[in-house]
């Protein structure tokens, strides 16, 4: 699954990687280092003339038939075997996919016990990439929309097999333009829905990045040195409880 992840460039920064056509006015974006579940961030769609824009959303798809939403808590993954069946997921998958804007997220290895080491994951050599992600729109009793998103999820690369059997759908940036296509045919779009298989770098960090309530450079910190291998490579990764 997929449960933080940071995201700590400026809005300026964000136009410039993802392409964006539609920027809108510029938002003071401080960096993120743990990002949240029912939080706000950004994310990249696709306009009617074909650019993209940028949006601060809330993590946790709300289905346009959930009563209340509070479902969104439980919404924040989507498993890439099931997405295109789930009622909750199905028409987002069809008419509304999304790029989730990231440079890292946090998985926890069990240790034994009680105890968990968390990780910083990140893809080693893109500038930029991204989640694959849907999103939903909800329109409350006021009569208000709620729009909200979902970060799909796959099975972890070797590398990360260790740590947790799980990990989130990474696009490149070449294939940025084939996620948010909808006219792609279907077998294409499920075939971007894989394990990362590029560099990949993990790195222990402290448990403070348990708490929500921190979100600062801290959570980040390598606690042992990090390690770097191919999504297909099976190497011993540090343990470090810190």
């Amino acid at each position: 699954m997929c449960g933080r992840y940071t995201q700590l460039m400026p809005w300026s920064e964000l136009v410039r990687l993802y392409g964006i056509t539609d920027p809108g006015p510029a938002i003071n974006l401080p960096p993120r280092y743990n990002v949240a579940p029912t939080q706000e961030v950004p994310i990249v769609r696709k306009t009617a003339d074909g650019g993209r824009d940028l949006s601060l959303v809330r993590w946790g798809l709300v289905p346009s038939w959930a009563k209340d939403v509070t479902i969104g808590a439980k919404m924040i993954n989507a498993r890439a075997e099931t997405v295109e069946k789930l009622p909750s997921f199905r028409a987002a998958f069809r008419q509304r996919r999304c790029l989730v804007v990231a440079d890292g997220f946090y998985e926890w290895r069990n240790t034994g016990g009680d105890r968990k080491q968390p990780y910083h994951i990140r893809p080693a050599e893109e500038e930029a990439f991204a989640f694959a992600g849907l999103w939903e729109r909800w329109k409350t009793r006021h009569g208000e929309w709620l729009h909200s998103f979902t970060i799909i999820v796959t099975s972890a690369n070797d590398f990360l097999r260790p740590i947790h059997d799980r990990m989130p759908v990474i696009l490149p940036p070449n294939r940025f333009d084939d996620w948010l296509n909808l006219d792609l045919p279907f077998e294409r779009t499920k075939a971007l829905l894989r394990p990362f298989d590029g560099p990949i770098t993990a790195a222990p960090v402290s448990r403070r990045v348990n708490s929500v309530r921190v979100d600062d450079e801290g959570n980040v910190r390598p606690a042992a040195p990090p390690v770097t291998g191919q999504g297909r490579t099976k190497i011993p990764l540090p343990v470090a409880i810190a």
